[in-house]
């Protein structure tokens, strides 16, 4: 990909935010140190599988996308890279061995990142692979294999990434066991760990997560994480949360409800070349948060609440 390409995308992003309303613009976070500032490359729902297009899903152009977006990333030279979920898929025949191939393949692409990754799971991530499969082919840098939610600084910031990929009852998903794709949970063990690493902490926060954790319905279909509204108090009450970004739903979404930002972002997957790829970078300084959309992706300014702590 010649780097001219993803430039003109740029620049188009910031000649269209510059005709943003004023009440959109950014106030002071004064988030972190004098000189500062965070740069997060932000990916979602590749979907990769070696496996004909369905729909809007063009699977097989993923490996091309992906790479396109770790070219954009290490010439950003951003802080690290999070992908938020349905990071590969799976074929008709639904085999082990072909969709740990797509995995594997996928993940050697994403590994060319020069810098620390991460990655949230998504309920395609244990279709007809188990989760400490997922977790055991790919990397999140400094996390432990058996870690599929976890936290981690960086700069004077503190991010976390949950996953909802269980039943009521703590049981992990997965799919081929016939497992309902939006009955997606919190468990009581995660809800614990999440209100102990905000208390244990006292950094400004950003949240990631697959599956929205605000009311989100797609039609008839529920997109939303079950017990939502008790993650949404325990991070309220943090008063740290500045923002959650999530996949899940293939659709742009912005909404700020109770001073935290709540951001779903368009798909990797849809809609057959470079050209339809969408990634964003989320930049965080002194000044405020931001995010730069590229290709299909549209940019976001997010003010603060005035009322949130530690900001």
């Amino acid at each position: 990909m010649k780097q001219a390409h993803y430039y003109i995308d740029r620049r188009k992003f910031l000649k269209l935010s510059s005709a943003f309303a004023g009440g959109m613009f950014l106030s002071s976070f004064n988030l972190i140190g004098k000189g500062k500032n965070i740069r997060v490359g932000l990916v979602t729902d590749s979907h990769y599988a070696d496996a004909e297009a369905k729909g809007t899903r063009y699977y097989r152009e993923s490996l091309d996308k992906m790479s396109e977006f770790i070219e954009v990333m290490n010439d950003e030279k951003v802080d690290f890279i999070m992908h938020l979920g349905d990071f590969k898929d799976q074929d008709l025949n639904q085999r082990e061995e072909d969709t740990l191939k797509f995995l594997r393949d996928i993940e050697s692409v994403y590994a060319q990142f020069n810098g620390p990754r991460y990655h949230c799971l998504g309920n395609h991530d244990v279709d007809s692979i188990r989760k400490q499969q997922f977790l055991d082919h790919i990397e999140n840098t400094g996390i432990a294999k058996d870690k599929s939610y976890y936290s981690f600084d960086q700069k004077g910031m503190h991010f976390i990434v949950l996953d909802a990929n269980y039943h009521e009852d703590g049981r992990d998903h997965f799919y081929k066991d016939g497992v309902d794709w939006t009955n997606t949970n919190i468990p009581e063990a995660e809800l614990e760990w999440l209100k102990a690493d905000l208390e244990s902490n006292s950094l400004p926060t950003i949240v990631f997560c697959h599956h929205p954790l605000f009311e989100y319905f797609h039609g008839k279909s529920q997109m939303h994480v079950n017990n939502y509204q008790r993650v949404k108090d325990i991070l309220e009450e943090s008063g740290k949360v500045m923002a959650v970004f999530q996949g899940h739903v293939h659709e742009e979404r912005f909404e700020r409800q109770k001073g935290i930002h709540y951001v779903t972002q368009l798909a990797m997957v849809d809609g057959s070349g470079l050209e339809n790829s969408s990634f964003s970078i989320l930049e965080i300084d002194k000044k405020g948060i931001n995010l730069l959309g590229f290709k299909k992706a549209s940019g976001h300014k997010m003010k603060r609440a005035k009322h949130s702590k530690n900001l």
